[in-house]
């Protein structure tokens, strides 16, 4: 892609404005404005025109955020379950898919009528993706799949999925995978929710039996799976670790902020008082740090596609939340060994922050899978240790041997 076009801090305010004048989030609901915001290249600034945005540098989304908050009591922001699709399906669709489809579902994606998954981990190959056994054979104009795929984020409600398959396992590991977008309405899709601490299913396992993808539908050439998936990671970095707050002092912290200033203090001693308020202290500043630091993978984001740094943010985003939430539920004392949902096993809809201690106690629970998803903290690690700090990798002895022969369990 050329290099961003220059536009000002105050076209783009203006081009916003104008957006506002057309369609007012106040007067609408979220898929009209959404739709319209993309029309106006206002949802991906970065983006090319035509496609959700105008070229400009990445920095700019903030710029347009802030306009549409300045001016509207009602701000729809990306929907929860459209992470994946917004953060990690959109680079990835724009980088690798036919005209037809960036056409057709790029809009769909921000306006978040389309849901959509990432299918790479399997019971066998989490951390080790590559060593994935889903097999895909052509069949004609068709590729048929066979498999299966686990820990598949919202693969309950979307209608597409990013699938990686092996299609030939006569070479190493990286060299055999091809990558697909999948109708997750399919003949042969089987999903089936997989129940966390929490009580919710947010996560899936999902089946392949005899499943039928058109070969337009592949991204990359055959083969080149492993080099699409990569795109599609560090785009799910920094969309996890650039999730939180845009504002200082917004999102988790905020609500932490509130526990402390309405506990009971005639539960803590002095002293204990006193390291409670270090721990909050300690955690404001590193939230903002991270604010700032993902703040900066974002902008380093080139048409849509990161490199290592968004591992930096994820990293540090699971650690601090974990954290976070552990000193929450220590704040609440007593109060925090019960959680009200009970257990009511139930499909993920979300969760209601309208009441803090129940809030903080969901967040606890949840942020045990922060270091586990989007990659484990231990792969991040090795990835700034390697790609970032330039440090000699891991032995890798399977690196040259034909997949079909590397023993497994």
């Amino acid at each position: 892609m050329s290099e961003y076009r220059s536009m000002s801090e105050d076209e783009v305010r203006e081009r916003t404005r104008a957006l506002l004048e057309k369609i007012h989030p106040e007067k609408s609901d979220s898929v009209t404005f959404r739709r319209a915001q993309y029309d106006e290249g206002l949802a991906w600034i970065h983006f090319p025109e035509g496609y959700g945005g105008l070229n400009v540098s990445p920095k700019m989304n903030v710029v347009v955020l802030d306009e549409i908050s300045k001016h509207s009591s009602v701000v729809y922001n990306d929907p929860p379950a459209g992470l994946i699709g917004i953060g990690m399906g959109a680079p990835v669709l724009l980088t690798y898919g036919s005209e037809e489809l960036k056409k057709t579902l790029l809009p769909r994606i921000f306006s978040g009528e389309d849901i959509w998954c990432q299918m790479f981990s399997e019971p066998s190959a989490g951390s080790d993706v590559a060593g994935l056994a889903t097999r895909a054979v052509r069949d004609g104009d068709e590729w048929v799949v066979n498999g299966q795929k686990v820990w598949t984020t919202v693969a309950h409600l979307s209608k597409w999925g990013m699938l990686v398959a092996r299609t030939n396992p006569d070479v190493p590991k990286h060299d055999g995978l091809s990558y697909f977008l999948l109708d997750m309405e399919s003949p042969g899709v089987d999903v089936r929710p997989l129940y966390q601490i929490t009580g919710e299913a947010e996560f899936n396992e999902v089946f392949f039996n005899d499943v039928r993808i058109p070969h337009e539908y592949m991204f990359g050439k055959e083969g080149q799976g492993w080099r699409v998936a990569i795109t599609t990671l560090m785009n799910e970095r920094v969309a996890i670790g650039g999730a939180g707050p845009r504002k200082k002092g917004g999102g988790s912290i905020s609500q932490l902020m509130k526990l402390w200033s309405e506990r009971e203090k005639q539960n803590l001693s002095p002293g204990q008082e006193a390291v409670m308020r270090d721990r909050v202290s300690r955690l404001y500043i590193e939230t903002e740090l991270l604010r700032l630091t993902a703040q900066r993978a974002r902008a380093a984001q080139k048409a849509g596609n990161p490199g290592p740094e968004g591992s930096v943010a994820k990293l540090a985003q699971a650690d601090i939340n974990k954290r976070l939430w552990e000193t929450a539920v220590d704040i609440l004392g007593s109060k925090g060994l019960s959680f009200e949902a009970g257990y009511e096993l139930r499909q993920s809809a979300g969760v209601d922050a309208s009441s803090t201690e129940a809030f903080a106690k969901y967040q606890f629970l949840r942020s045990r899978a922060n270091s586990i998803e989007g990659g484990t903290s231990e792969i991040m690690r090795n990835i700034l240790g390697e790609r970032v700090l330039g440090l000699p990798g891991e032995p890798r002895v399977d690196k040259d041997v034909a997949w079909k022969d590397v023993p497994r369990s």
